[in-house]
């Protein structure tokens, strides 16, 4: 195999990447906005690190999350009157009840993030998935998810109706991701780990070491995501920001979030959303036909 042909293979592979992504053509924000940002939570409770028997010490995070971290994370945002949406797997109907309830009397999105935290390989048992946690959240909301964190087939998403993802990480702003084989076309909301707690204040981090830590000095979370958040905003963009209850929760991150908010809103023109009013807004007026590949 010649090096021309290495580059040859490599150079359509990157163009069928590509053409499964399409960005939309001048994207804008209701009322003029300059961003939109999307506080976001994934409410896991550890549920895959059980599945994969960690030790105890680390499963009381998942517990932290549950018990203290969602109800401080739940008036942080009502303090400033802010809608999120929470990811949450199915199960978590099963163990932390109360707290979806209080989240969606609150007014904000309950949406997918798998049974258990993982997505099955067979096909029939990731349906069987998908389909519970349906059942699950709609027990709490009154009606089906419309948005998943997830790795889920995106065929299957769409004809469960869903009207989004928040996985992906090929752009800054939403776009439209096809699948591989072409069937099925759904809109991602883009986060990337950069504004993703876990990142930044996980100590021994999934199936690794202490020597793993990443405990970072809240001071430091708060210049890097305001750095983020202002490039954004001069650029007219979108921010969407990935927090855990079971490690933003604590209190000194909580602090850091509050600062964090409170100098956004010094700004005009920031469009504080659910993920779901994000998706609706883009799916109405920025259809996938005619977007840019």
């Amino acid at each position: 195999m010649t090096l021309e042909h290495d580059v040859a293979a490599l150079t359509a592979i990157a163009r069928a990447h590509a053409a499964r992504h399409r960005r939309i053509k001048g994207l804008t924000w209701p009322g003029g906005a300059r961003i939109a940002v999307n506080f976001t939570a994934d409410f896991d409770a550890m549920l895959l690190r059980r599945l994969l028997n960690e030790p105890p010490m680390q499963l009381a995070k998942g517990e932290f999350g549950g018990r203290v971290g969602i109800w401080r994370l739940l008036e942080l945002f009502d303090r400033h009157a802010i809608k999120a949406t929470i990811f949450t797997p199915g199960r978590i109907v099963e163990l932390y009840p109360n707290a979806l309830r209080a989240a969606h009397a609150a007014g904000h999105e309950i949406a997918d993030h798998m049974w258990e935290h993982h997505v099955p390989r067979d096909l029939q048992r990731e349906v069987d998935h998908l389909t519970k946690t349906g059942d699950a959240l709609a027990s709490i909301t009154g009606r089906r998810p419309v948005g998943s964190r997830s790795e889920h087939t995106l065929a299957l998403l769409q004809e469960a109706g869903f009207l989004y993802i928040s996985h992906d990480t090929a752009d800054h702003l939403p776009y439209y991701v096809t699948d591989a084989e072409g069937g099925a076309t759904m809109l991602n909301l883009p986060f990337h780990y950069a504004i993703d707690d876990a990142m930044f204040y996980s100590f021994a981090w999934l199936g690794s070491d202490n020597g793993a830590q990443r405990i970072t000095d809240t001071d430091r979370v708060f210049d890097m995501w305001w750095d983020a958040f202002l490039q954004q905003y001069e650029a007219g963009g979108y921010l969407n920001v990935c927090l855990h209850p079971f490690v933003s929760g604590r209190a000194q991150r909580i602090a850091m979030l509050d600062r964090l908010i409170e100098r956004m809103k010094t700004l005009p023109g920031v469009w504080f959303s659910t993920c779901e009013e994000v998706a609706r807004h883009c799916l109405t007026h920025f259809p996938a036909d005619g977007q840019e590949g």
